[in-house]
This record gives C-alpha cells, structure tokens and sequence, in this order.
C-alpha cells in the first residue's frame, strides 16, 4: 500500500478528516475529533512506511505475535495501539481491516448522538 492508497483508505470513512498537528509531515486521521490513525505518509525514499492505529488489547497482542511487522504503538499508549509496518509482507486484506477496526473502535467510543449522526448515509 502507498502513501496515497493509505490516505485515501482513511479518508473513505464517513466523517473522517485529516490534520497535521504535528508538522506538515505528520498526518493525523480523526473521526468527530478523535483520531483513529497517525501517519508520516512523506516517507523517504526507501523508507517503510508506518501507520499507528487503535486496537482492542487482546486483539493488539495476538497481532504482535503473529505478525513482525506489528509492535506496540510508538509515542502511544502501547496497550490500545499497535504502530503497523506497511512493507508489502502484511497482507493489504489485513491493513484494510486494521485501519476500519481502528476506525470502528473510536467510533464506538463517541456519545450516542454522534454515533446516529455518522450512520446516516
């Protein structure tokens, strides 16, 4: 996955935007002002790219086990985010769905209200 494939996955959510309150180098990927995704899309030649996002505990444990390219959240809480390596071994199917969970997750977190407004088509 690209730089661009991912930014144009995280914005496919309904509501999601991207910010940069870190630097211009660093995209932030929020839903109704939560973020579910961090990312230094800019990479560097040669560089891999990396993608923080939110992960159920349990979940973030079994993903760090089975997958190399999976570790704690970097500059994160290490218990809820995993910080995923994007090298072409993970497979895109599983990237895909690491970034909807995390999406999903901080969606569920948010007041009722908001919830209803962001199942409207």
């Amino acid at each position: 996955m690209t730089p661009q494939q991912l930014r144009a996955l995280c914005l496919s959510f309904n509501d999601a935007v991207e910010e940069f309150p870190f630097g211009p180098d660093t995209s932030v990927f929020k839903v109704a002002g939560k973020m579910f995704a961090l990312s230094a899309l800019s990479v560097p030649d040669g560089a891999p790219l990396t993608v923080n996002l939110k992960c159920d505990p349990d979940l973030a444990v079994q993903l760090r086990t089975a997958h190399p390219e999976i570790v704690p959240g970097w500059h994160m809480n290490k218990r809820h985010w995993n910080t995923v390596t994007v090298s072409g071994s993970l497979p895109g199917r599983l990237l895909r769905e690491l970034v909807e969970d995390s999406y999903d997750l901080v969606v569920a977190g948010l007041p009722r209200a908001v919830r209803l407004r962001l199942d409207r088509p």
